[in-house]
């Protein structure tokens, strides 16, 4: 019998070239199967149903006239008619027979099986394809226990064909509701209820950042992630150095993972709590991250472009699984080489924060719906407002002009629609069905980084949109100012040659959140009893519960937060600043109190190269060589380069180079200095004996070249980088870098801030400009109008 006539087919009998057959999720699982397990990839054996059988169950019971006549009055605009029209359909179907012939060929080929516990999965043949997911949408029933129980489920899966969320999705996608067959997945159950299971993305699922793999990971069985209801296991792993062979895992972030679900005795799954011990516990050990990476790889390279893959991991055995690979719809369809520049009115009331997805911005009255019992409230135009959705809300999902929901992650539910839908979504609001009231216009706003931020109001915004392609190529190199790894995969994709100043400020303070020194002598205070060491011990133990070696809570945080930074620009050079926090702001981390003095002008004190010099300061400094030698050594991320600030002689220089070299970061590592004290300027000669060149820190520069505190408002009409005595040292620095042909740069706000700067360092022959990404493309739009660039 030919194929396209058969009623059941194995896994090992379709391609991905038999969509029409048995839809895009099973012709993907028998693909990997046939085309990868040769690979190394393993893939759970099974068997689906075909749409020859689908279109043979519709015929032999005469349902598609009775559908075409419910669905005549179909409106889903209106969710009251939609929920009509849905349980008529899905009546109509569950009430139809098998034939015989189809049942006894879905239990033989369930025995050949060994009649396993199973996963019972619905794959329509418009499904999983590169415009459209259907994420979600048609039903899954696992743990399937004997012959009776697997075709129940069958028959569910083929009456979801006609769910109420499916049938506004398909219509709203423009597919035809009679040419859409259901092929059902049989699929051997992984015991991932005893182990862990998850999601990955071959691309960032936010920015569209394509030489990352995320991967979210949790205890037990994955539809957990879907619905939200925990924090993931997240996890970013770098393609170009894995493929060179290095371990490149750039952030590992632990969730909050305190229920999972297991198989129940009785069938199904159930919900459960997860051991204290493994709340905070990673669930994927680095092997097991880093297989999974190469693996996605793999399938991204069979398939040819970004994909969407559910794993999981076998408790009994250990064995990690792919269970489904489908294309990521978000970024693998965009079109044209675009760069949209967000520019939303400040000074707005500020009402809540969450987990930002997509990037963009809606406005609109709140609606603040409990469950889908309240789904006819909703108008288009709306903002949903929910503790999470589920497939049910897709119906109202697609009429929003934005989405926040109190619970979930960036691969919950509702972040994966909303992405698809291009609207923006927050989600892990906590309380945003409580402080959001039915009714107030509020605008949401995805575009400002990692946290989403709900205004009260309807606030204006307005939308620059770049085309990439037509923004010139400059000879003078433009990097960028980068201060935090959130942004960094986003920024990207504006024009540039790498970045001139990434700074370690931002990763400290919000990533690491303790001074360096808590954490080196943390041992020593947990054996102080006063009542103000053991508030500052408890603080740190809950900041750093991931370690027992607190000091290793530092390296690794400033090491994947630099390193996430120099993957995005990667090959391009990163330039890392050692940190460059002045005394009152490491005053302001957690246990900060305990080692730093309080100075009358920290602009001017205890800063940069003098610290790092500084016998009790030295094993800090020494931790943030050891973060350093990490992205380089163990992610491969050789394009790091480092830059001393604040390096007032040429003995500081020389010291400060020595412990660099001590500390591991050895002679093929580029070290610069800024430019920023006249005394660089007047010996620019002697320091460039020691360092690989100079990055001029023009906002110090002036301060300390017209005698200013920065800090000091009332002379902010006299600090101008423009003033004739800055641009004169500026103009030596540059000098006497190119007479020694050294690295030449500037990183300070001035090409920024004022037009016509750029254009005297060009004159000057710099060799790069860093600009702070809102200005790269204006100022290269300028600059291309003018000589000599």
């Amino acid at each position: 019998m030919k194929k396209e006539n058969k009623l059941v087919l194995k896994f090992e009998e379709v391609t991905k070239k038999d969509l029409a057959m048995v839809g895009g999720k099973n012709g993907s699982l028998g693909e990997m199967i046939q085309a990868l397990s040769k690979k190394g990839v393993f893939v759970p054996s099974g068997f689906a149903t075909t749409s020859h059988a689908y279109f043979n169950f519709l015929d032999e019971n005469n349902l598609e006239p009775k559908l075409r006549e419910i669905f005549k009055e179909l409106d889903i605009e209106n969710i009251s008619n939609l929920q009509k029209v849905g349980k008529n359909a899905r009546k109509l179907l569950s009430e139809a027979k098998f034939s015989k012939e189809f049942e006894d060929e879905i239990i033989k080929a369930y025995r050949q099986m060994g009649s396993p516990e199973v996963a019972v999965r619905s794959s329509a043949t418009a499904e999983d394809l590169p415009s459209a997911s259907f994420a979600g949408l048609h039903d899954t029933y696992l743990n399937i226990k004997g012959e009776a129980e697997l075709l129940k489920a069958v028959k569910k899966c083929i009456v979801s064909l006609f769910g109420d969320r499916v049938i506004s999705y398909r219509q709203s996608q423009g597919f035809d509701h009679f040419e859409v067959a259901l092929s059902v997945g049989v699929q051997k159950m992984v015991r991932s209820d005893i182990g862990s299971s998850g999601v990955m993305f071959t691309v960032d699922t936010e920015s569209g950042f394509s030489n990352a793999v995320l991967i979210n990971s949790i205890w037990g069985i994955g539809e957990m992630i879907v619905q939200g209801k925990i924090t993931p296991d997240e996890f970013y792993v770098f393609k170009p150095t894995m493929k060179q062979g290095y371990r490149p895992i750039i952030l590992k972030n632990l969730g909050n993972k305190n229920k999972k679900y297991i198989l129940s005795k009785a069938g199904g799954i159930k919900e459960v709590g997860v051991d204290k011990k493994d709340h905070l516990r990673f669930s994927l050990s680095d092997d097991d991250i880093m297989t999974l990476a190469k693996w996605a790889v793999i399938i991204e390279e069979h398939y040819g472009c970004p994909q969407d893959i559910e794993w999981a991991k076998d408790g009994k055995t250990g064995q990690l699984y792919i269970v489904q690979a489908r294309p990521e719809t978000i970024h693998s369809d965009k079109k044209g080489n675009y760069y949209e520049e967000y520019i939303i009115e400040k000074g707005h009331n500020l009402i809540l924060e969450g987990i930002a997805v997509g990037d963009k911005i809606g406005s609109g009255k709140a609606r603040v719906i409990s469950d889908v019992s309240g789904m006819s409230q909703f108008r288009r135009g709306d903002v949903l407002v929910t503790k999470m959705t589920d497939p049910d809300w897709v119906s109202i999902m697609r009429m929003a002009s934005a989405i926040v929901t109190d619970e979930g992650g960036k691969v919950c539910h509702a972040a994966i629609i909303g992405r698809e839908l291009g609207i923006p979504v927050i989600v892990g609001s906590v309380d945003g069905t409580k402080k959001l009231k039915t009714g107030e216009t509020v605008t949401v706003d995805c575009t400002q980084g990692f946290r989403g931020k709900v205004f009260s109001g309807n606030v204006p915004y307005k939308i620059k949109k770049y085309n990439l392609d037509k923004i010139p190529k400059l000879k003078t190199k433009i990097t960028l100012n980068v201060g935090t790894p959130d942004s960094a995969f986003k920024n990207s994709f504006i024009p540039n040659d790498g970045v001139g100043l990434a700074r370690e400020e931002f990763i400290i303070a919000e990533k690491v959140k303790v001074h360096p020194l808590a954490l080196y002598h943390f041992k020593d205070l947990e054996k102080d009893k006063s009542p103000e060491i053991k508030k500052i011990v408890k603080e740190i133990k809950d900041i750093t519960v991931e370690h027992k070696d607190k000091k290793e809570h530092f390296v690794k945080e400033l090491a994947e937060g630099v390193a996430q930074i120099a993957a995005a620009f990667y090959p391009n050079e990163v330039i890392v600043r050692f940190s460059d926090f002045k005394t009152n702001e490491y005053r302001n981390l957690v246990g900060g109190i305990l080692y730093e003095m309080e100075e009358s002008n920290p602009m001017i004190g205890f800063r940069g190269a003098c610290r790092y010099l500084d016998k009790s300061f030295q094993p800090a400094f020494e931790m943030e060589c050891q973060a350093i030698k990490r992205a380089r050594d163990e992610f491969g991320l050789k394009n790091i380069a480092v830059m001393v600030p604040f390096c007032r002689t040429v003995e500081e220089g020389k010291g400060v180079v020595g412990l660099i070299r001590k500390f591991g970061l050895n002679k093929d590592v580029k070290v610069y200095v800024m430019c920023e004290i006249p005394s660089n300027v007047i010996l620019a000669d002697k320091f460039l004996d020691i360092f690989d060149g100079m990055s001029i820190g023009s906002n110090d520069l002036t301060q300390l070249t017209l005698g200013i505190d920065r800090d000091g408002g009332h002379l902010a009409h006299i600090s101008d980088e423009r003033n004739e005595a800055v641009k004169t040292m500026i103009s030596n620095a540059i000098k006497a870098c190119k007479k020694r042909k050294k690295y030449c740069g500037i990183c300070g706000q001035a090409p920024s801030d004022y037009p016509g700067f750029a254009e005297f360092l060009i004159s000057e022959g710099i060799s790069s400009i860093s600009l702070n990404p809102d200005t790269v493309i204006k100022t290269m739009m300028r600059l291309s109008d003018k000589k000599n660039v």
